[in-house]
């Protein structure tokens, strides 16, 4: 059985439509699964967090945030990947 691999996603920008389908068909894409999300709007701001595990995708971190960060810049929004304990060390309190 293979490790867990879990990676936390933050997304942020200005409200459109698409950005959720934009962001879960190249998770779903790449056979991520999301294992928690929520989001969020602030006025007109658009917040998403996601948790995903990537133990079975067919792309490594590496690869993945590339093309998450990519269709962030067509979708006109920030895209943020951390490893889960990364995230975690540095949002302890």
């Amino acid at each position: 059985m293979k490790e867990k691999a879990h990676v936390v996603v933050t997304v942020m920008g200005s409200d459109r439509i698409g950005i959720v389908a934009g962001i879960t068909k190249i998770l779903a894409d790449c056979n991520a699964n999301i294992i928690d999300i929520s989001q969020t709007l602030l006025q007109d701001i658009f917040a998403m967090i996601l948790l995903i595990d990537i133990s079975n995708s067919d792309k490594d971190l590496l690869a993945l945030e590339t093309e998450l960060k990519a269709a962030g810049e067509q979708l006109g929004v920030k895209i943020v990947l951390q490893h889960q304990d990364i995230f975690s060390y540095m949002h302890r309190i």
